[in-house]
């Protein structure tokens, strides 16, 4: 139960810090109020402190599409993968529980909002649907290229939880004005069935977040595995 644990912890963290500073600091006002820069740096960092705090674990994959990619390229087993997929999730809609019960407690000016992605005529910058897809599918793929890449044999491995970190980053910096950023099926998961109640839309486009992601995850993984075109293997 070791993998498993670290990852219901690291994905509790990521929803709790990622999605907090985007409801409860981005929606504060003066000296309390962070932007873009501020929300993507939250999920960055939640991720540098994790994989550092359970990599040496379960690799602090946190993220059912990165899982995916890490088996696609063979390096889990399917058993680990589903054992990892559930973790996440319950870990992902624990910190989204969390910050429900936090943000219950305002006395006024929360509107339901747990930081549940999306797209479309009121959300956001109002992208489209292809935009939505197109952005989720190649951002996860760019996302696990860096983890694959980094953490495959002749990789920078001490400084893999850093540059995976700042990669999702620039990740938040592109797209949280298209889709809040998901590149996660677990995180917007998480924030989507906590909050039906209030935004029951974001259930309705929860399989763009999960599809998507473990496309380009896929895709990724493929290249990355024994004798891939980006595999480190007789290089």
């Amino acid at each position: 139960m070791k993998k498993p644990t670290a990852e219901f912890v690291g994905t509790f963290t990521l929803v709790f810090f990622g999605c907090g500073a985007a409801v409860i600091a981005g929606m504060g006002t003066g000296p309390t109020a962070i932007d873009v820069l501020g929300i993507a740096f939250a999920f960055g960092l939640s991720i540098v402190a994790m994989a550092y705090g359970i990599g040496p674990v379960s690799g602090c994959h946190v993220n059912p599409a990165v899982s995916f990619g890490v088996l696609i390229a063979g390096r889990m087993t399917s058993s680990d993968f589903i054992s990892y997929v559930v973790a996440q999730v319950l870990g992902a809609i624990a910190g989204a529980v969390v910050l429900y019960i936090i943000l219950s407690g305002k006395s006024a000016g929360w509107t339901g909002d747990l930081g549940q992605n999306g797209w479309g005529p009121g959300y956001l910058g109002e992208y489209n649907l292809l935009s939505a897809f197109i952005f989720e599918a190649v951002a996860t793929f760019l996302f696990l290229v860096c983890i694959l890449g980094v953490t495959q044999k002749g990789g920078a491995a001490q400084f893999a939880g850093l540059a995976i970190g700042l990669t999702l980053v620039a990740i938040h910096i592109v797209g949280i004005n298209v889709t809040g950023v998901s590149v996660n099926p677990a995180r917007s998961l998480g924030p989507a069935i906590v909050g039906m109640g209030a935004k029951p839309a974001a259930l309705g486009q929860l399989w763009l977040f999960i599809v998507a992601p473990l496309i380009g995850a896929g895709i990724a993984g493929f290249l990355f595995k024994s004798g891939g075109i980006l595999s480190a293997e007789n290089a």
